[in-house]
Formats: C-alpha cells, sequence, structure tokens
C-alpha cells in the first residue's frame, strides 16, 4: 500500500491542473515529487530553500493575492519552527493555507528528535479558527486534502502520516464516524490509532467513534454517544496525551463526565528506535491501549464477560 505521503504529490499535481488558484509552497522538503508540476506551474510551485519562516510568509502572500497555497514540509519544521509566522502571517493577517505535514509525532526515529512532532497539534490549538485533518489512511488523506484545498480561504492543517490503518472509511472532512456501538463507555479514535483501539476494545461493550477531523471537534457526535453510552471517554490520538481533553471537557460541559487522554507522553525518548517501538513505549499498541481503556471503563469489562 502506498503511503498517505506518497499520495500527496500526485493529488496536488491534479490539482494545480484543475485550479487556476492554487499555488505549492515547499522548503527543499518534497520537491522531486512535484518536479513535473513545476515545469507546467513554474509560477505557481515555489521552492524556497531550508527557509522554513519564509515558507509560510511566502504562501501568507500568496494567499493575499488570492491564491490558495498549499504548503508542505515535515511537522517539526511546517508548524513548530515557524510558529511565529503561523501566528502572525496567517492568523493575525486572517490569510487561508493548506499547510500538509509529514513525519507526524515520530514517524522517522532515525532522523531525531528535530524530525518529531508530537505537539503541533495542540500548538496549533493555541491559535484561532484552524481546521485540523487528521487521515487514518491514504485514501482518506486523498479525500481531506481535496476538502482541504476546496475550503474556501480557510486556514486548514493536514496532518499525514506513514502509520495507516489496513482500510478506509467514507470521512467528509467535518463529522466523526461511529464504528462500534456500544454501553458502557465511548472511545474516540483519531486517524492511524483506529485499528488498534479496534483490536484494544474487542469484546468491550464500548462505542468506537473514528475521528479525522479533530478541529472543529463534532462534539455533536461525541453528545449523540454518549446518550446511550455514558459519559465516561476515552481519547487514543497520535500525538500529545490529552490534546483533546478541553473538547471533550466543552462538549459535555453541562453533564458530570470523566475523560482519559492516551497519546504521545511528554517524556522525551532519546534512544530513537523504530516505528513500533515509540508506538509501544507510549502505550498505543493494542495490548497497553486494552488494558488502559479496560482500567477506565470497568463495566464495560464486566458486561462483556457477563
Amino acid at each position: 500500500m502506498d503511503t498517505m505521503r506518497d499520495r500527496f504529490a500526485p493529488v496536488v499535481s491534479r490539482l494545480l491542473d484543475e485550479d487556476p488558484r492554487v499555488a505549492v509552497v515547499l522548503a527543499e522538503i518534497g520537491k522531486d515529487g512535484f518536479a513535473e508540476a513545476r515545469r507546467r506551474h513554474p509560477d505557481r510551485v515555489i521552492n524556497v530553500g531550508i527557509r522554513e519562516q519564509l515558507l509560510i510568509g511566502a504562501a501568507a502572500g500568496l494567499a493575499l493575492t488570492g491564491l490558495r497555497p498549499v504548503v508542505h514540509t515535515f511537522a517539526s519544521f511546517l508548524i513548530e519552527r515557524p510558529f511565529e509566522q503561523v501566528k502572525l502571517d496567517l492568523g493575525h493577517q486572517d490569510t487561508g493555507a493548506v499547510l500538509v505535514s509529514a513525519a507526524a509525532s515520530f514517524d522517522w526515529p532515525a532522523g531525531g528528535y528535530t524530525h518529531m512532532a508530537p505537539g503541533d497539534v495542540a500548538l496549533l490549538d493555541t491559535l484561532d479558527g484552524w481546521t485540523v485533518h487528521v487521515p487514518g489512511h491514504p485514501d482518506e488523506a486523498e479525500t481531506l486534502l481535496r476538502h482541504a484545498v476546496a475550503a474556501g480561504d480557510d486556514k486548514v492543517y493536514v496532518r499525514l502520516s506513514v502509520q495507516a490503518n489496513r482500510g478506509a472509511l467514507a470521512v467528509d472532512g467535518q463529522r466523526f464516524v461511529t464504528v462500534r456501538e456500544g454501553r458502557s463507555g465511548v472511545v474516540v479514535a483519531v486517524g492511524p490509532t483506529l485499528d488498534a483501539v479496534l483490536a484494544a476494545t474487542e469484546g468491550l461493550d464500548v462505542t468506537v467513534l473514528y475521528a479525522t477531523t479533530v478541529r472543529p471537534f463534532d462534539a455533536p457526535a461525541l453528545r449523540r454517544a454518549t446518550a446511550t453510552a455514558g459519559t465516561d471517554v476515552v481519547l487514543v490520538e497520535p500525538y500529545l496525551a490529552g490534546t483533546s481533553t478541553a473538547a471533550v471537557d466543552e462538549a459535555l460541559s453541562d453533564l458530570p463526565h470523566r475523560v482519559l487522554g492516551l497519546g504521545v507522553g511528554r517524556r522525551e525518548l532519546r534512544r530513537y528506535g523504530t516505528v513500533e517501538e515509540h508506538v509501544a513505549a507510549h502505550g498505543l499498541d493494542a495490548g497497553s491501549l486494552r488494558a488502559r481503556i479496560g482500567g477506565f471503563v470497568g463495566g464495560g469489562v464486566a458486561a462483556a464477560r457477563g
């Protein structure tokens, strides 16, 4: 199966052909995938070199001229390094762009901590008005990329990963998908965590919601799920643990509820290892998730055994 990033350049190259508003801004990384598109559209495929602050500034400038810039590099270089420009050039100037990242939280461990960005979504949460897509499969990535580019002048972040679920679901860029229904808690699985969550909750009497668009947070879907499954909520996110707990608290602010936020821990792992070792170290493998989810929604375990 190709990866989400494998799908990125061909999809956006087609969008360049189809829509004269679309422009691509790169900072060296990913330029080879757009070589042919750059020959066809030399004025709309721009490589600024290893200058991430300029990457965002150039995108904002293009947006001010009426173009729809798609901006791409690794997450740590796209969100963290040029955050002041994301905050001011895009946010304060109220200009739209589609930021598309690669490497996710730890997709390239050999690159070291400079190429890891578990805090990217939490950092964007300090800003207003961002849509955040976290696909869990290359087909979903294509769908969400198209939604993002077509989203007028909105500010959109699309978080690509080499980690993926075995199959794609029908996603619409707005709502959570109900994958499993139960009566003893709700588990929200974000993007590429779904397969592990389904394996972890097999036999547990819980509802599983699948989230590929996490901002805006689909509060109505969560409230509908809690109406029958109760208000114990577990979030499983492929980035910083607890990133969306405030969104759950807001959605259920008028109801007594409990929230368990699972994801990438704050402790830095200094032995780079493999992606699978990082998943296990952060407790995001199916076995670890089952222990933590089962311990939190104890009624679900009892119901399943009964």
